[in-house]
C-alpha cells in the first residue's frame, strides 16, 4: 500500500529538507500537518497553534542549518511540527505520555530544542543570551550561526518580552525574531501586494538604497534631517505597521502570510542576511490552518482530548461532578452577587480559571489583563487599596512569575488581594513546568498571609466566602486541577474560622495532619492502619498560615507520631508544622514526625495516579509514612497490636 506521507518519510533531519524546492516543501507542510492531526488524535494535546505554524516550520528548517541555527519557540506548545521534522517522528504518538515526548521543547529532549519553554515570552530573551554566546564567540574566531526567536501576538504582550526587545539593539546587531500573529492581527496581510512588499523591504537592493538615503540626509542641515527622518518614518509605517518595532532598533518586514511557502523562504532567506540590526519578521497564520474542524471551532481547537480525525469530535469523559474550577466560579459569583465590590482578574485564562463564567454574570467586574502576571497582581493591589475586593485567578504555576509583586506590592502593604491558585499540585500530561509544586512555600513564607487548601469541593467553596470576607490582609487558596469529589453543595456556604482546622477522625497512635485534596487518601491510610491494628486521628489542616497551633499541639501530646501529608514541595506545608512544634517543645518529648510532600525532583508527564505513587502521597505512601514514623515497616507492622 502506497505511504500517505511519501515526502516526509524521506525526511530524517531537517538536513533533508534543504534541497527540497518550494513545491516539494509545500508538499512536506502537508504531510506534517496530516501526520500531526493523526498523532494528536491518539494523544490529545495542543492542535490548532502547531497547525497554524506548519508552514512556518518546515520553512525554518529548510533556510536555516538547524540545530547549528538556534530556533526558539516560544512557550513551545506549538512545536509538534518542529518535533516531526527533528528526528521524533517515530515517538510522536507519546506525547504528553509517561515517559513520552513531552507536550514543550525541552533541552534533554533533543538537540533541536536548544531551550525549553512551556510559559509564555522566555523566548526573546533566551534568544539574547545565545546572540552574545555568539557573538563573544566570534569575536575570538569561533563559529557564526544564526538566532531566531518565534513568539505569538500573545506572547508578544507580556512585559518580558518587551524588557528583551528594548535590550536587543544593545546586545546584538544579529536577532531575528518571528512575530505569529494568529489572533490580534496588528496589520493584516494584502494578499500578494504584501508579500512583494515583505519581501521588498528584506531585501538587499531596499537597504542599500535606503542605506544611502541615510547617508544622504545625514549631510544635511539638522531641521531637514530631522524632518527626512520622520517622513521615512511615517511613509513605513503606513506601508508596513511597523513603526514600533523600528523604534524599538529593529528593522521591521511584513505582514507577510505565515501559510505562503514562497513568501516565506524568500523573506526567511533575506532576514537571515541581516548584519546591521536585528530584524522582526511578521507573520499573519491561523490557528487550527488546514483542519476544517479546527478552522470552525471557536476556539480553533487550542487544546483537545483524543479526537475522531474525520470529525474532530473529540471523546468525551463520563459525565461526573464539577471540577474545582467551577466550584470556585460559582461560589465566586454567588458572594459577589452580595457584595458589589468583589471583582475578578485573570491573566489571559479566563476559561481556565473559570472567570469566563464569572464574566457573563458581571462583565463590568472582570479583567482580562493578558499574559502579563506581573501587572495583574499589581493592578490588584490598586484595586484593593482603593477598597475594591479583588480576586486575582492564577494558576499555580503562572502566579510564580508575579511574586515580587505578591511580596512588594500586596503583602508588605498588608492589601486585601484574594488569590485563587488554581492547578494546585500535580497536573499530569503538563508535567513540571505548569505543575503548582511551590505555592505553598512562597506563599506562606509571607508575613499577614492567610493561606488554605482546600480538601475538597465544599471546603473551596467556605475558602471562597472566607477569602471575601476577609478584608484586612491578604490572602490565597489553592485548589487542584480535575473534578471534586462529588459532595453535595450545602444551600448555605459560612466562612471558615480564620486559622482553626478539623478533625475528620479519632484516633490514638498516630496522627495524619492533612493539607489540601490528599485528604482523601489520608482517609485511606488510616483504613489501612486499621486493618494493622493502628489507630489513626486524621485531620484537615485547612490553613497552613495562620496555624491551628492549639490543634498541632494536642495531636503532639496525645499521639506518638504525627505525620504530615501535602501535595507541595519541600519547605511548605509540612516545615511550617515542624517549626511551630519545635518551637512550642513538642519535639523535647519524643514526637515522632514525618513530613509527606512532593520529592526534590521535578517530576516529568505521566498519569496522575502514578504520580501520586511516585511521590509517596497515595495511601500506601502515606501508610509507609505513617508506619515509618511509628518505627515499623510494612512486613513488621502486619497483624500488630495497637501502639500505645
Amino acid at each position: 500500500m502506497s505511504s500517505k506521507t511519501p515526502l516526509l518519510d524521506t525526511v530524517a533531519s531537517p538536513a533533508d529538507t534543504r534541497g527540497l524546492s518550494v513545491p516539494e516543501l509545500k508538499q512536506l507542510a502537508a504531510e506534517v500537518r496530516a501526520e500531526m492531526i493523526d498523532a494528536v488524535s491518539v494523544t490529545g494535546g495542543h492542535l490548532g497553534a502547531g497547525l497554524g505554524v506548519v508552514e512556518m516550520t518546515v520553512a525554518l528548517h529548510h533556510v536555516f542549518e538547524t540545530p547549528k541555527d538556534i530556533v526558539i519557540w516560544d512557550v513551545g506548545h506549538q512545536a509538534y511540527p518542529h518535533k516531526i521534522l527533528t528526528g521524533r517522528r517515530d515517538r510522536i504518538k507519546t506525547l504528553r505520555q509517561g515517559g513520552g515526548l513531552s507536550g514543550f521543547t525541552k533541552r534533554a529532549e533533543s538537540e533541536y530544542d536548544p531551550f525549553g519553554a512551556a510559559h509564555a515570552a522566555t523566548s526573546i530573551s533566551a534568544a539574547l543570551g545565545f546572540c552574545a554566546a555568539r557573538d563573544a564567540r566570534v569575536a575570538n574566531g569561533g563559529e557564526d550561526n544564526s538566532v531566531i526567536a518565534v513568539i505569538g501576538d500573545g506572547s508578544l504582550g507580556a512585559g518580558m518580552a518587551y524588557e528583551a526587545m528594548n535590550a536587543a539593539t544593545d546586545t546584538t546587531k544579529r536577532l531575528i525574531v518571528i512575530l505569529n500573529d494568529n489572533d490580534m492581527s496588528i496589520a493584516p496581510p494584502v494578499g500578494g501586494m504584501s508579500a512583494y512588499l515583505a519581501n521588498l523591504v528584506s531585501g538587499g537592493a531596499y537597504r542599500s538604497v535606503r542605506k544611502l538615503g541615510k547617508t544622504v540626509v545625514e549631510k544635511l542641515p539638522t531641521p531637514m534631517r530631522e524632518a527626512a527622518r520622520k517622513a521615512e518614518e511615517y511613509a513605513r509605517g503606513m506601508v508596513t505597521g511597523g513603526t514600533f518595532f523600528e523604534e524599538l532598533g529593529f528593522h521591521y518586514v511584513g505582514p507577510i502570510d505565515g501559510h505562503d511557502m514562497d513568501a516565506l523562504v524568500s523573506v526567511l532567506k533575506n532576514a537571515k542576511a541581516f548584519e546591521d540590526k536585528p530584524v522582526l519578521v511578521h507573520c499573519v497564520t491561523q490557528k487550527g490552518k488546514g483542519y476544517a474542524p479546527a478552522e470552525g471551532a471557536a476556539d480553533k481547537l487550542h487544546a483537545v482530548a483524543k479526537f475522531d480525525v474525520v470529525t474532530g469530535q473529540q471523546q468525551k469523559a463520563a459525565a461526573g461532578p464539577p471540577s474545582y474550577t467551577k466550584v470556585f466560579a460559582q461560589e465566586l459569583i454567588r458572594q459577589a452577587e452580595k457584595d458589589d465590590k468583589i471583582v475578578a482578574i485573570t491573566a489571559a485564562m479566563p476559561s481556565g480559571t473559570g472567570l469566563d463564567l464569572f464574566g457573563k454574570a458581571f462583565p463590568e467586574r472582570t479583567f482580562d489583563v493578558g499574559i502579563a502576571e506581573q501587572h495583574a497582581v499589581t493592578f490588584a493591589a490598586g484595586l484593593a487599596a482603593d477598597g475594591m475586593k479583588p480576586f486575582t485567578a492564577i494558576y499555580s504555576t503562572f502566579l510564580q512569575r508575579g511574586y515580587d509583586q505578591v511580596v512588594h506590592d500586596v503583602a508588605i502593604q498588608g492589601l486585601p488581594v484574594r488569590f485563587a491558585m488554581d492547578r494546585a499540585g500535580l497536573v499530569g500530561a503538563d508535567g513540571p513546568t505548569h505543575a503548582g509544586s511551590f505555592d505553598i512555600g512562597f506563599m506562606g513564607a509571607l508575613p499577614g498571609m492567610v493561606l488554605m487548601a482546600a480538601a475538597d469541593e465544599v471546603e473551596l467553596a467556605r475558602m471562597v466566602a472566607t477569602a471575601a470576607a476577609i478584608d484586612d490582609r491578604p490572602s490565597a487558596f489553592r485548589y487542584p486541577r480535575g473534578e471534586g469529589l462529588g459532595l453535595e453543595m450545602p444551600a448555605t456556604i459560612d466562612p471558615l474560622e480564620i486559622g482553626k482546622g478539623r478533625i475528620v477522625r479519632e484516633g490514638t497512635s498516630v496522627a495524619i495532619v492533612s493539607f489540601g485534596t490528599r485528604l482523601a487518601e489520608s482517609l485511606k491510610a488510616a483504613d489501612l492502619l486499621a486493618a494493622r491494628g493502628l489507630s489513626a486521628t486524621v485531620c484537615d489542616a485547612r490553613f497552613a498560615k495562620p496555624l491551628d497551633l492549639d490543634l498541632l499541639l494536642r495531636l503532639a501530646r496525645e499521639h506518638e507520631a504525627i505525620v504530615t501529608v501535602e501535595e507541595g514541595s519541600m519547605g511548605g506545608f509540612g516545615a511550617f508544622v515542624l517549626q511551630a512544634l519545635a518551637q512550642h517543645g513538642a519535639l523535647d518529648r519524643g514526637l515522632k514526625i514525618r513530613t509527606l510532600c512532593l520529592p526534590d525532583v521535578f517530576q516529568d508527564q505521566d498519569k496522575p495516579d502514578a504520580m501520586y505513587a511516585q511521590a509517596g502521597l497515595d495511601a500506601d505512601g502515606i501508610l509507609r509514612g505513617a508506619l515509618s514514623a511509628l518505627g515499623m515497616d510494612n512486613v513488621s507492622a502486619a497483624g500488630a497490636g495497637r501502639r500505645a
